[in-house]
């Protein structure tokens, strides 16, 4: 899953993009100089016209049965949107690694890693007792009831294949040998996975990537980068409480969550997150990049388009919601994460050809799982607008 519309993130004149927060504007004659200005003030007015729009908008809500075919049928819709645009829609996000630098480790990282883990392999004895991401120093010795090197699945499965009820052993799913491991929940068609796995060369790096849609995952394993002993792609349904992921708890370095949460139904969110984040090791970071409150986007929507508090539904049948900072903090600590970053990209994006302003609200996001457990967790509670 992704956004249905441009992320619009821009460069400068050489091409790099710089963290965002670092160009303002503060001669409002200069605005179409640029094509985005970072950390835009609004002013009371233009804060008061955006809440009167929601307002507006969200008075007529869809009907409870079309709600209902929304979500019964959301696979169908995203697997649509895929067959239109296949690959063509979205450019690759070159720029998270600038604003996320955990997705593109240094080279002495993982060196460091590797060491650790052959220290590891030496000194701890394999107890029978051991779980699914505590036997580390099985990772490399080979399957004993395949009679071969684990390494991953045959692709010739087929990418619509479920993993309900997977078996997962310490030894045996997709990476096990690496030692960083990137998972991307609604991955599309590659847009961060390519460039994730182009900006690092490292062999014990392995990347998983998921989507609802079972065309978008196709449109990866089709991909003449896809290389399928640095990469797993899959289909899951971030929803689906049954459905287990393809690795074991405490086994993921990085979890990325970009403009993917925002499209499923509010009150499900929470449960989603709580289970992303027992994928997590300790010391592990979710990261996340989403649609603001009040985001051009939502302002755009008309009546009879809105399904419930900020959360809406486009032409094509994707919905999407709109966050506040307050509501994603809930989400990530009530699943035992602590907050690193959340931060609202508030920004002004310029058409300098047609002379328009289009004023754009995201909220990026970094939570990481404790080293040491709280003595008192949250416990998860419904996400409620």
């Amino acid at each position: 899953m992704a956004a249905s519309l441009s992320e619009g993130v821009p460069e400068t004149e050489d091409r790099k993009r710089p963290q965002f927060g670092n160009r303002f504007l503060s001669d409002p004659a200069r605005v179409f100089h640029h094509n985005a200005w970072d950390n835009v003030k609004w002013s009371e007015e233009q804060a008061a016209a955006a809440e009167r729009k929601v307002q507006e908008n969200s008075s007529q809500l869809v009907c409870p049965e079309k709600q209902a075919d929304y979500e019964v049928n959301a696979h169908k819709y995203w697997d649509d949107f895929y067959k239109v645009h296949e690959n063509g829609f979205f450019k690759d996000r070159h720029w998270l690694f600038t604003e996320f630098p955990e997705l593109a480790p240094s080279h002495d990282h993982l060196v460091n890693l590797h060491l650790e883990k052959q220290k590891n392999e030496v000194s701890k004895p394999r107890s029978s007792e051991d779980g699914p991401g505590l036997a580390a120093e099985q990772h490399k010795r080979p399957c004993t009831s395949h009679g071969c090197e684990t390494r991953v699945p045959p692709v010739e499965e087929p990418v619509t294949q479920k993993l309900t009820h997977l078996e997962i052993c310490a030894d045996d799913f997709p990476g096990s040998s690496a030692t960083y491991r990137i998972l991307e929940v609604g991955c599309g068609v590659g847009n961060t996975v390519f460039p994730i796995l182009q900006t690092n060369n490292n062999p014990d790096l392995f990347v998983y990537c998921c989507d609802f849609s079972a065309t978008a995952i196709e449109l990866v394993k089709t991909n003449s980068e896809y290389d399928p002993s640095r990469c797993f792609a899959f289909v899951h349904d971030l929803c689906d409480e049954d459905q287990s992921y393809p690795m074991p708890k405490d086994s993921l370095d990085v979890i990325v969550l970009i403009f993917v949460l925002s499209a499923i139904v509010p009150d499900k969110m929470q449960k989603a997150i709580s289970k992303l984040s027992r994928l997590l090791k300790p010391g592990g970071v979710m990261l996340l990049r989403d649609y603001g409150r009040y985001d051009m986007a939502q302002l755009r929507f008309k009546k009879g388009q809105c399904l419930s508090g900020n959360f809406y539904v486009r032409g094509d049948g994707t919905r999407v919601y709109f966050f506040t900072q307050d509501e994603l903090d809930t989400l990530f600590t009530a699943a035992g994460l602590e907050k690193v970053q959340n931060v609202v990209d508030r920004r002004l994006q310029v058409n300098r050809g047609k002379q328009l302003t289009m004023y754009r609200v995201w909220i990026q996001c970094k939570y990481s799982k404790p080293l040491v457990p709280s003595a008192s967790q949250h416990v998860p509670t419904p996400h409620t607008t």
